[in-house]
C-alpha cells in the first residue's frame, strides 16, 4: 500500500478528533470502513458505499447504520471549502454503538502505467468485508513492490485467484469478462462497471480462476476506488495491454453518474 497523502482534516461523528475520542480508532482492531474519491462535492456509487458501511455494522456490531446520518457526516468535514478529495469512512463500536471517523485527504486516481502483479498465497480473513487489520495484504503489498511489481495478487492454496491487495481483477478471454468466483471484497467499481459491461458488447461471468490458467486470457484489468488499470503482467505471465478494452471501460466508468454527498 502506498503512502497515503497528508491528512487534511479529521472528525469523529462529526466533532474535531481529541486524543481521547482517538484512543479508540487508533489502538481497536475491529472495525470497517469504505474509501471514495469526492469531485465536486459527489462520488459515484454513494448508495452502494451507505449499504455497504450499514451491512458490515450490522454484521459486526448488531447495529443499523443510517446512511443519512453518514452523509451529514461526510458533509460536515468537507464543509464549503473542500470540493475534492479522497475519503475514507471508519466504523468502530467503542462502547456498544457506531461511531464513525471520517478522514480528508487530497484526491488521488489510479496509475495509468500497466501493472504487475506478483502472487501470494494469502486470503484475506471474512473478505467481503472492508475490515480493518489489512497487516496481512499490506505486508504482502509491500514485498512485491520490494521485487519490483506493483502489487500483490492474492491466491488460494491451489492458486485460485480471489482479488489483488487492494483491488479487484478481471480477465478477458477474447469476448467477454470474467471475475474470478473466490471469495473476495465486492468492491463499489467492480459493482458499478459490471452491469454496463454487456451492453458495450462485453458478456461476463463468475468463474473460477487460476494461476495455471492465465495463458489461456488475452488481458486482464484491477478495478478500486481509484479507478481502473490495465496488467502487464503477472508473475512470468506477460499480458498485451489491450486499448480498445481500456478505451470501453474508461468510457463506461466515465459514464457513471456522480452522486452529491
Amino acid at each position: 500500500m502506498t503512502t497515503p497523502a497528508p491528512l487534511q482534516r479529521l472528525e469523529i461523528d462529526g466533532r474535531a478528533a481529541t486524543a481521547d475520542r482517538l484512543l479508540w480508532p487508533a489502538l481497536g482492531g475491529v472495525g470497517h470502513f469504505t474509501a471514495m474519491q469526492v469531485r465536486g462535492g459527489a462520488t459515484r456509487g454513494l448508495a452502494l458505499h451507505l449499504a455497504r458501511l450499514d451491512a458490515a455494522t450490522r454484521e459486526l456490531f448488531d447495529r443499523e447504520l443510517d446512511g443519512e446520518h453518514v452523509r451529514a457526516l461526510i458533509r460536515h468535514v468537507l464543509r464549503d471549502d473542500i470540493a475534492d478529495a479522497s475519503v475514507r469512512v471508519h466504523v468502530h463500536a467503542p462502547e456498544g454503538e457506531p461511531s464513525v471517523t471520517v478522514t480528508v485527504r487530497a484526491p488521488g486516481g489510479v496509475s495509468e502505467s500497466p501493472q504487475a502483479l506478483r502472487s501470494v498465497p494469502y486470503q484475506r480473513p471474512f473478505p467481503h468485508i472492508k475490515h480493518l487489520g489489512g497487516f496481512g495484504q499490506a505486508r504482502h503489498g509491500e514485498l512485491a513492490r520490494r521485487a519490483g511489481f506493483d502489487d500483490a495478487l492474492l491466491t488460494g492454496p491451489d492458486g485460485t485467484i480471489s482479488e489483488g491487495a487492494v483491488t479487484n481483477i478481471a480477465f478477458y478471454d477474447g469476448s467477454g469478462i470474467v471475475w474470478p468466483d473466490a471469495p473476495c471484497l465486492t468492491g463499489i467499481t467492480m459493482q458499478l462497471l459490471e452491469p454496463r459491461l454487456a451492453a458495450a458488447g462485453l458478456p461476463t461471468r463468475r468463474a473460477p480462476v487460476t494461476l495455471a490458467d492465465l495463458s489461456s486470457y488475452a488481458a486482464a484489468f484491477v478495478t478500486n476506488a481509484r479507478g481502473i488499470a490495465p496488467v502487464r503482467r503477472i508473475d512470468a505471465t506477460e499480458f498485451a495491454v489491450d486499448e480498445k478494452l481500456m478505451g470501453t471501460l474508461a468510457g463506461l466508468y466515465a459514464d457513471v453518474p456522480w452522486d452529491a454527498v
